[in-house]
C-alpha cells in the first residue's frame, strides 16, 4: 500500500497544488468583478482609472518580487514556501473584507502581490521536478486548470456580493484559504533530490541528507542571463501575458458595455468562456506536446505556437466583434489557445534550463510578464474611460503575432530536460 502511494504521489501532489491554484486566482479575480458593490463604500472606484491603478499595485509589487521568490524557492523548502504563501495571501483576502478607504485595500493588493509571487516558481519547479518528460506537460498543464476554474470562479463575485456582501465574500475566501494552509503542512512533501533523477519519490540516495552547494545569487542570475534562448523566452512569454492579464482584469468589463449586460452576466460569462476553453486547451496542449517531442525536439514549441496562433484572431473579434455569439466565440478560441500555450511554458523552460535554476527562471518570467501585464492594465484601464478598450484588446493580437515569430524562430533546443 505504502509502495503503491508513493508510486502516485506525484499526481497527488499536483491535486494538492491544484486547490491552491484555484484559491490563488479566485482570490485575485474576485475584485475585477466586485467593483462595482465595493465602490458604493469607497467612491474613488468609480474610476474606472483608478481601478485599474489598484489592480497594477498588484501587479508591480508580484513582478518585482517574482524573481527573488524564485531565488528562494531553488535554495529553501518549497512546501514551506507555498504553505507560507497561500496562508499569508488567505489572510490578506480576510482583512480586506474590513477596508474602509481605497488606501487601505491599495496596501493589501500590494501585500497579496507579495505573497502570491512566492507561490508559482515553487509549485511549478516542485511539479517539474516530480513529473519526468512523459508527464511533464500534461502535469503542469492540469495544475494550470485549477488557475483557470480560480479565474472562473473569481467572475462571480458579483454575484456572491449581491447575495451576500462584498465584505463577506472576502472573509469566507480568506478563511477557506487558511484552513487548507493547514491541510498542506500534513500533505505536501518536498521533492527528494533522487526524485528528480529517477521520478521516483521513495529513492532516498545517503547523499540526500545533506543540501547541495548553490551557486550565489548573483551567479545564478548570470547563469540564466547569459542563455540567448532564456531571453527568447522571456520575451514571448512577457508578451503574450499582455492579452492573458487583460482578460483576467478587463474583458467582464468589455463584455458588460459591448454586450450591454449587467456586471452578474458580464463576469461569469468571461470568465466561465476563458476558463472553460483554457482547460480544454489543457487536455490538449499538454498530451500533444509530451507526444510530439519524443519525435521532434521542437513538439513543445510547436504546440505552444499553435495555441498562439489562435489567440491572434481571437482578440481582434473580441476587441471589435459585436453580439454574444461572437462573444463567446472569440473567447472560446481565445482560451484554447492561451491553455495550449501556457501548459507549456514550464516544460519549454526545462529544455533550456537546468533543474537547480528553474524556479528563479520562472521568477523572471514571471517578473517580466507580469510587469507588461501591469502596464497593460493601466493603460487599458484609460483607454475604457475613453471609450476604446475594444481597439486595445485588437492590437494585443499584434502583439502576439510578434511573439509567435520569435518563439518559432530563436528556439532550438538540444534536449527535453537539461541537467
Amino acid at each position: 500500500m505504502a509502495k503503491k502511494l508513493e508510486k502516485i504521489y506525484p499526481w497527488i501532489v499536483v491535486a494538492l497544488l491544484w486547490v491552491v491554484a484555484l484559491l490563488n486566482y479566485m482570490d485575485r479575480q474576485m475584485l475585477s468583478t466586485m467593483r462595482e458593490y465595493i465602490a458604493m463604500d469607497i467612491a474613488q472606484l468609480q474610476q474606472a482609472e483608478a481601478f485599474g491603478v489598484l489592480m497594477a499595485i498588484f501587479l508591480w509589487i508580484y513582478a518585482i518580487v517574482s524573481p527573488f521568490a524564485g531565488t528562494v524557492a531553488d535554495r529553501l523548502s518549497r512546501k514551506w514556501l507555498i504553505v507560507g504563501s497561500l496562508a499569508v495571501w488567505s489572510a490578506v483576502t480576510l482583512l480586506m473584507g474590513y477596508c474602509t478607504t481605497f488606501t487601505q485595500l491599495k496596501w493589501l493588493r500590494g501585500l497579496m502581490g507579495v505573497s502570491e509571487a512566492l507561490y508559482i516558481p515553487s509549485s511549478l519547479s516542485l511539479i517539474a521536478d516530480y513529473h519526468t518528460g512523459k508527464s511533464r506537460s500534461l502535469a503542469v498543464g492540469i495544475h494550470m486548470t485549477g488557475l483557470y476554474l480560480g479565474q472562473a470562479l473569481g467572475g462571480f463575485g458579483a454575484n456572491l456580493a449581491a447575495a451576500l456582501t462584498w465584505q463577506q465574500t472576502f472573509h469566507w475566501f480568506g478563511i477557506i484559504g487558511i484552513v487548507y494552509a493547514v491541510v498542506l503542512i500534513f500533505c505536501l512533501k518536498e521533492a527528494r533530490p533522487a526524485a528528480v533523477k529517477t521520478g521516483d519519490p521513495s529513492v532516498i540516495p545517503s547523499a540526500a541528507k545533506e543540501s547541495p552547494a548553490k551557486a550565489s545569487v548573483w551567479k545564478s542570475f548570470g547563469l540564466i542571463f547569459s542563455n540567448i534562448a532564456f531571453w527568447a523566452i522571456l520575451f514571448f512569454f512577457a508578451s503574450s501575458s499582455m492579452p492573458g492579464w487583460a482578460t483576467k482584469n478587463w474583458l467582464p468589463t468589455l463584455f458588460q458595455g459591448s454586450l450591454d449586460i449587467p456586471m452578474e452576466k458580464a463576469g461569469p460569462i468571461a470568465t466561465i468562456t476563458i476558463a472553460f476553453a483554457s482547460f480544454i486547451g489543457v487536455l490538449i496542449g499538454g498530451p500533444l506536446s509530451d507526444r510530439w517531442v519524443k519525435k521532434n525536439l521542437k513538439g513543445r514549441i510547436y504546440t505552444s505556437a499553435i495555441g498562439l496562433g489562435m489567440m491572434i484572431p481571437a482578440l481582434v473579434l473580441i476587441g471589435l466583434g459585436h453580439g454574444i455569439v461572437a462573444a463567446v466565440a472569440a473567447g472560446l478560441i481565445f482560451g484554447i489557445g492561451y491553455g495550449m500555450f501556457d501548459t507549456n511554458n514550464m516544460p519549454i523552460l526545462c529544455q533550456f534550463v537546468p533543474s537547480r535554476l528553474r524556479a528563479t527562471a520562472y521568477g523572471f518570467m514571471n517578473t517580466v510578464g507580469v510587469a507588461m501585464g501591469a502596464v497593460c492594465t493601466q493603460v487599458l484601464g484609460r483607454m475604457q474611460d475613453g471609450g476604446h478598450l475594444g481597439a486595445a484588446f485588437a492590437v494585443l493580437g499584434v502583439v502576439t503575432a510578434a511573439a509567435l515569430l520569435v518563439q518559432l524562430v530563436v528556439l532550438k533546443p538540444v534536449t527535453d530536460d537539461m541537467a
